[in-house]
């Protein structure tokens, strides 16, 4: 297949290793909740949740998708971005054909299962997101490829492309970057909130009318079928994790995104704005933030529950759920035959199909420790909060300084060595090109 290359005459293998590595500090890319099948026999590749396969890098970082960047040219200069316009960097941008011809050639060798595209700004946001819609809509429509598609909603675009591109893809995002207004003026500062709010409530307007549309005309196009979700930096700039949470809980009520994702800050740049990092990117501080994150997406938690104005930072040594449960003793221990289900969700060690497999197991009959551990429970963590039948499994001083000791997991007490490099897998670590 031919393939079309820009005037620089600069190999597509050379654009790819470029703009695959200039993506990996964007971890918004999961591809899960939506159920896209094929409709024409000529199509190629599949939606459907079991057909989406995830793999993670060590840091958690999903890798299933090809992740690329259109261009990591950029007419702004945020000082956190290896790609800023102060930076010098080799630059280089796809064209539509090539990002067609690269996503079609590795779904086909099976080493992808779809597309994140994101980009930097190329002159200016409505000719860069003009140039992302037309890519997706020649794979869509020229390449007949029917698989998971996840693309960046560049903010300060002509809202009528981002809504034709919402039409074509999965999954948008628009990344809020930094969570206050002050941070992004300090170091992004050719961004605003507004700016970045805006598409973010077209894609939820959208979402909400098409779901309403839908129910009326049945085969109506879908927009945006998988949701949006949006990325914020931790440790490039001064916020607390109360701060960072109630920015998120915040963003999941006003703009039903369906992930919030948080990526630890990685130095990049020299610039006296940001911060030093001694002992390497926060990935303790970020595994923190996720956990505390599903307590509040599964678990009922709200954010003030699990950090306060007192308490604005998380114990790294502890995740979230064992902590609030220690400073809250006064609610445990818990009953395991008589508490219902949201009770026994905030018991730690008890996930959700635990407690579900609880209420339903105990219609039949009384249960003990030993049934709790075919069921799946931790209790490791679980013993210090729960009674069976009244009676605990140890005796044990029932006060936080000794629960807590206990409770201090270790293989949690990551250390990272000052020299540790921040890197994702990428698609020439193995010679898949081969």
């Amino acid at each position: 297949m031919e393939v079309r290359i820009s005037d620089n005459q600069m190999s597509i293998m050379e654009k790819l290793q470029i703009l695959t590595d200039a993506a990996k500090y964007d971890v918004a890319c999961t591809s899960s909740g939506n159920e896209r099948k094929n409709t024409k026999d000529d199509s190629l590749g599949n939606c459907v949740k079991a057909g989406i396969c995830h793999s993670f890098s060590a840091d958690g970082r999903c890798i299933s998708l090809l992740k690329i960047l259109f261009t990591n040219e950029c007419i702004y200069d945020c000082k956190y971005c290896i790609n800023r316009s102060s930076n010098d960097v080799k630059r280089t941008s796809f064209t539509p054909e090539e990002v067609c011809y690269l996503t079609m050639n590795f779904y086909k060798r099976n080493y992808i299962e779809g597309l994140f595209l994101s980009s930097g700004i190329l002159y200016s946001p409505d000719y860069t997101m003009e140039l992302i819609y037309q890519t997706i809509y020649k794979l869509r429509t020229e390449y007949h490829f029917n698989g998971y598609i996840h693309v960046k909603a560049i903010p300060g675009a002509d809202s009528r492309i981002i809504e034709k591109t919402g039409y074509l893809v999965d999954r948008m995002s628009v990344n809020l970057e930094l969570p206050t207004a002050e941070s992004l003026a300090k170091l992004a500062p050719h961004k605003s909130r507004k700016n970045i709010l805006t598409p973010m409530r077209l894609i939820q307007n959208g979402i909400t009318e098409n779901k309403n549309e839908l129910v009326v005309y049945r085969h109506a196009p879908s927009f945006v079928p998988a949701g949006q979700s949006t990325q914020m930096i931790l440790g490039a700039s001064g916020e607390t994790d109360y701060q960072m949470l109630m920015v998120a809980q915040s963003l999941y009520q006003k703009f039903d995104l369906k992930r919030v994702f948080y990526s630890a800050f990685v130095k990049v740049n020299e610039d006296v704005s940001l911060p030093s990092l001694p002992g390497g990117p926060p990935l303790l501080r970020e595994h923190r933030m996720y956990q505390a994150d599903w307590l509040m997406r599964f678990y009922g938690f709200q954010a003030e529950e699990l950090l306060s104005e007192k308490q604005q930072n998380f114990n790294v040594l502890m995740d979230p759920k064992c902590d609030w449960a220690l400073r809250h003793l006064e609610k445990f221990p818990v009953e395991i035959n008589r508490a219902d289900y949201y009770t026994l969700l905030r018991v730690p060690g008890i996930g959700v199909k635990s407690a579900r497999r609880i209420v339903a197991a105990r219609r039949e009959c009384n249960l003990d420790f030993e049934d709790l551990k075919r069921i799946g429970v931790v209790l490791k963590r679980a013993v210090y909060f729960i009674t069976c039948n009244g009676k605990n499994k140890y005796s044990f001083p029932f006060h936080e300084e000794y629960i807590g000791r206990n409770l201090i997991d270790h293989k949690d007490n990551y250390k990272f060595s000052d020299n540790m490099v921040y890197r994702q897998m990428n698609l020439f670590d193995y010679g898949v090109m081969n």
